[in-house]
């Protein structure tokens, strides 16, 4: 007869042996760009966790390796943002102003006057400032989230977008008619190093799940870099394999394998290996494929296809899309984000004047909530996590 202890000890055996019967991971499939695009399938995404990941020095530490944005679910607040009202900050280019609404109402509650041609609201790294990048107004318009009231402007260069080391240390300001990418100090703004670069069009980025490069886009030239962030210097640069490539927005996968880039032009997205740098795969999404976004659970992106009215829905562990949702009427949706609680996608409607709100379980259209001239990048505001690395809302 058995003792009570080697009873627990075999059980206990059998569960893991089960377990590990069990795990398993998917693949799934890839559609074909319209032009000529050489296609290969994305490599499986893993389900299991990795070592500790050895970060950039200074950057707080990777929570779950297998999935890089565990600290945004949903309501998971930061203490640095507590009592902040909730709030949809919305840049409008050719009004110069910026349109405040309450989500719980869908009514404007009032109308910022900032620099000429604001194009992105962006949470500071401390996630205690949203930084309204007024690109042709060559300044950054700081306001207070807990009142929603404006500073004095900051004088910054050709701030088109702007991005946060992982460290908290620095700004990195995509210069797009400038040509650089330019680091600053992520408090005073003041310019530490400014990197030339032999692109057109510097305009997003994301950073691998050690904090250690950032991919970046490059909108009128049709290509990628790869920057090394301690280094403050491009290390690697490709030509997109598609003629007339227009790259906009980037974000890289949970499980920080691969890094997704919209292309406009090529209507869908680039896939692409950001440790190896190698040729990048594609999805077709659809027309004008502009901003990317990551769901609460981590288990979807949403696509902005601007060009046709349209959010793809893309589900990384079937590596496919699953859904596509039209807005009635049609728009133009372009950026935004994913309201605190993850049940409504946040969209500017970059050509109508107007902002839509999108429910993330049906694709139900909740709101379209008209706003000034050339809405932009779109901040909502709280979101979960522990630091942001900028544009209109990346949290770790």
């Amino acid at each position: 007869m058995r003792t009570t202890k080697a009873v627990r000890l075999l059980a206990a055996g059998a569960a893991l042996t089960a377990l590990t019967l069990l795990s398993a991971c998917d693949s799934g499939s890839e559609q074909h760009p319209k032009k000529e695009a050489q296609v290969t399938k994305a490599p499986v995404q893993p389900q299991v966790n990795r070592a500790r990941v050895d970060v950039l020095p200074g950057m707080p530490p990777v929570e779950d390796p297998a999935d890089i944005y565990s600290a945004d679910r949903p309501n998971q607040l930061s203490p640095a943002v507590q009592g902040f009202p909730t709030r949809v900050y919305v840049p409008n280019t050719n009004s110069d102003t910026v349109t405040v609404i309450d989500p719980k109402t869908y009514k404007v509650i009032d109308t910022v006057r900032v620099g000429r041609q604001p194009q992105h609201v962006v949470p500071s790294w401390d996630l205690k400032t949203l930084w309204v990048n007024n690109d042709l107004g060559n300044s950054l318009t700081p306001i207070d989230p807990r009142t929603g009231k404006a500073g004095k402007p900051v004088d910054v260069h050709d701030p088109y977008n702007l991005y946060f080391t992982p460290d908290g240390k620095y700004a990195v300001v995509m210069a797009s008619m400038d040509r650089q990418l330019v680091f600053r100090d992520a408090h005073t703004m003041k310019v530490v190093k400014a990197v030339p670069v032999s692109c057109y069009g510097v305009n997003h980025a994301d950073f691998s799940v050690d904090g250690r490069y950032f991919i970046v886009s490059c909108e009128f030239s049709g290509e990628v870099l790869k920057v090394d962030t301690a280094k403050m210097k491009v290390v690697r640069q490709e030509k997109l394999p598609l003629h007339g490539a227009m790259p906009q927005d980037v974000k890289i996968s949970p499980d920080g394998k691969r890094f997704y880039i919209a292309d406009m032009m090529a209507d869908g997205m680039w896939i692409l290996d950001g440790d190896k740098f190698t040729r990048p795969t594609f999805l077709a999404t659809g027309k004008g494929a502009h901003g990317l976004y990551i769901s609460r659970d981590s288990r979807e992106m949403y696509i902005s296809n601007r060009g046709e009215g349209t959010i793809s829905v893309f589900d990384f562990a079937q590596n496919r899309l699953t859904k596509k949702w039209r807005l009635p009427g049609g728009g133009s949706p372009d950026m935004g984000g994913v309201s605190s609680d993850g049940k409504v996608l946040w969209l500017s409607g970059r050509y109508n004047s107007e902002v839509y709100a999108i429910d993330t379980r049906s694709g139900t259209e909740l709101a379209r909530i008209k706003v000034g001239s050339g809405p932009h990048g779109l901040a909502v505001y709280p979101q979960p996590g522990r630091y942001s690395l900028g544009h209109t809302g990346i949290f770790r």
